[in-house]
């Protein structure tokens, strides 16, 4: 149980930036968007990898939602 402490809730923050985003003060879509590629690769990776690390993968995953949303309301 101790591998599934590393839950990574900071992507939340984009919350301000898509009501900003959908309130018609756009943000740069670009930082978002890296985000999410990044994020989507390291899914990618704890997905693949030999020794499955669910984890990491579930710690990613909301970044990659996130960073969607965000950039899809930004442009």
């Amino acid at each position: 149980m101790d591998r599934y402490r590393d839950v990574n809730f900071e992507y939340v923050s984009y919350i301000p930036q898509i009501i900003d985003n959908l309130s018609g003060s756009k943000g740069n879509p670009l930082q978002p968007l890296v985000a999410a590629v990044n994020c989507g690769l390291w899914v990618l990776y704890g997905l693949i990898k030999e020794d499955r690390d669910i984890p990491l993968a579930t710690a990613n995953f909301p970044g990659i939602v996130f960073g969607l949303v965000t950039f899809l309301t930004a442009i």
